[in-house]
């Protein structure tokens, strides 16, 4: 169980002794047709990213870290992300607020030899029951394979029905021991269909921010010219 003070460490996957991964040729799944906008997060977002994890409940901070995390460890964890190593997602509300967050964090090789990429989410009390927890995961999965690495992890509490649901609907082989449970999933090849794939999420979520943003500014202003 890792420590929220590295986010490069084996933490748990998320709120809503290691062994080898299995071997790889899982075919690829069938892509979800409920489309979420997923952004790209980067070091600016780190005063939105701390502001969605500090909201988080006692119980959605002990399932996301594995212990009950305190502010100053959320606030540890958030300042050592690598946003250059790692990948980091989120979906916006109309606000603008970050109501879902996905960490893809790089691994060091497996037994064979490969990369393998670990996932962690948590999604805000109100837009839970809407499937973002799987579109961030298989967003994930779709960028992890095109970094060239065929393995995902997910390491949860095996209390954590919820995560071990989604890594098992993804084919996942799911290892328990005790109160942890760790599932490896097997991605298909990176292949020009997941790189094109790739783009148009990316730049439909951006589009969508942008568009998000200036309804934001819209309302704002049309708020100002309405006070006396």
């Amino acid at each position: 169980m890792g420590s929220p003070f590295d986010p490069h460490q084996r933490g748990t996957a998320g709120s809503e002794g290691s062994a080898a991964a299995p071997e790889s040729g899982a075919p690829e799944r069938a892509p979800s047709f409920r489309w979420i906008p997923i952004r790209s997060l980067a070091p600016r977002h780190r005063p939105r990213i701390l502001r969605h994890l500090l909201a988080l409940q006692e119980s959605d901070r002990y399932l996301r870290f594995g212990h009950m995390a305190n502010d100053a460890q959320i606030e540890r964890y958030v300042e050592l992300l690598d946003f250059e190593r790692d990948e980091v997602f989120g979906v916006f509300n109309r606000r603008l607020e970050l109501v879902a967050l996905a960490h893809l964090a790089m691994l060091g090789p497996n037994s064979a030899g490969m990369p393998i990429g670990e996932f962690g989410v948590s999604v805000a009390v109100p837009m839970r029951g809407r499937g973002f927890g799987e579109r961030l995961f298989d967003h994930a999965a779709l960028h992890a394979r095109n970094r060239g690495i065929d393995t995902l992890l997910v390491h949860a509490l095996t209390e954590n029905t919820a995560m071990l649901r989604i890594a098992r609907n993804a084919g996942a082989v799911i290892e328990r021991d005790g109160p942890e449970s760790q599932a490896w999933v097997k991605l298909a090849p990176e292949s020009l269909a997941s790189h094109v794939e790739a783009l148009v999420e990316d730049r439909a979520a951006d589009l969508d921010y942008g568009l998000k943003r200036h309804a934001h500014l819209v309302d704002g202003l049309l708020s100002g010219l309405g006070k006396p």
